[in-house]
């Protein structure tokens, strides 16, 4: 009964804290409204990452805890979401369709109170954004098991769109299906991709089921919520979209298989905590080409994340290079950097700088 009695005292106390935070976000949403209608009054943006990035860095750093910094950032980036739908609710389109883990790192940059717009490839989120259709997009640039996404590098070539986040997201993949009973299962659904990366899982543990290749995980998620004998390669998001039964979670072969995701959108954010610029250039097959190209960098100590090249379409022995740095266009040394770089470039594109996304 003293048990009972102890119990009921502390969940008064976290009901009074309940409803100060409730008394406290609704304050702080009364503000974010008040700024709306000064940015809207002085044709401001009103999504602004750096600020973001700044509110995360400033919170977890005085974070004293128990309350883990991962959950903090998962109840502000909510929290924020919902307040910038108060001044204008986010359009953001994506490379889709439903439930992909496009749409799963969306979520995870812009929260659950934008709206989100599935796109069939990779153009159609680009010309989305051009035109205005959405405020921004996300499309997927790189994998750590099947390298580059060449069609994104490529859209940046004629593309005036600029970088304006990133977001890295581990790549996990389950066994899905209606029952959740591994005997029901007699044929398995997904992507290439995502079949490759379980390719020995399968073959140990349901040797006897034959696999289908479909367009997306999403698309093999909704297959086996359609015929209970069917299961889906998939991610545990399309199980909750698709009201799948998980059997066994991470059947990928190899661990650690990550996936970095671009925000796209007309103008490049202001300077955060902490930036990576992005720039593509082009530059002639001859010796020492490239060395000349990387040379303002290390002269002035500007650490290269990736260099990646690409043929350039219609001139022959000639490469584009997609290069991310770290800093911002507005640090001098970046800016030095960059001038230099263009002087001895048959072309070159700043792709915009932007806050560093955090592995998630």
């Amino acid at each position: 009964m003293d048990d009972l009695k102890k119990i009921k005292e502390f969940r008064a106390k976290i009901d009074n804290i309940d409803d100060r935070i409730l008394e406290l976000l609704n304050k702080r949403a009364s503000l974010v409204i008040e700024v709306g209608k000064i940015k809207l009054e002085s044709k401001r943006d009103f999504y602004a990452p750096e600020r973001e990035k700044e509110i995360y860095g400033r919170l977890t750093e005085n974070n004293p805890g128990p309350f883990p910094n991962q959950a903090l950032k998962n109840v502000f980036r909510e929290i924020m979401s919902a307040s910038l739908s108060l001044e204008k609710p986010l359009k953001v389109a994506y490379l889709g369709p439903k439930a992909t883990f496009t749409h799963q790192a969306c979520m995870q940059f812009f929260g659950l109170s934008a709206e989100f717009v599935p796109e069939k490839d990779i153009a159609d989120v680009f010309d989305d954004v051009e035109r205005g259709k959405v405020d921004f997009g996300v499309v997927p640039i790189e994998n750590t098991t099947e390298g580059v996404v060449s069609h994104t590098i490529d859209m940046f070539v004629t593309s005036d769109i600029k970088i304006c986040g990133e977001i890295t997201m581990e790549v996990s993949l389950s066994l899905l299906n209606k029952t959740g009973k591994i005997s029901d299962i007699k044929k398995i659904y997904s992507h290439p991709h995502a079949i490759a990366e379980c390719k020995e899982w399968l073959k140990e543990r349901m040797p006897e089921a034959p696999v289908f290749d479909v367009s997306s995980t999403a698309m093999a998620a909704q297959t086996a919520s359609e015929d209970p004998s069917s299961a889906a390669i998939a991610s545990e998001f399309a199980a909750t979209l698709y009201d799948l039964q998980i059997i066994e979670r991470k059947i990928e072969d190899h661990t650690n298989n990550y996936t970095r995701f671009l925000v796209i959108g007309k103008k490049s954010p202001e300077k955060s905590r902490d930036d990576k610029t992005s720039v593509m250039f082009a530059v002639k097959d001859e010796p020492g080409a490239l060395y000349k190209m990387l040379k303002p960098f290390a002269g002035r100590g500007i650490n290269l994340t990736k260099i990646e090249s690409r043929p350039q379409k219609g001139k022959a022995w000639e490469y584009v290079f997609f290069l991310d740095m770290d800093g911002h266009i507005s640090d001098k040394k970046v800016n030095e950097a960059l001038k230099e770089l263009e002087a001895q470039c048959s072309f070159m594109k700043i792709l915009g700088s932007y806050p560093k996304g955090a592995a998630k």
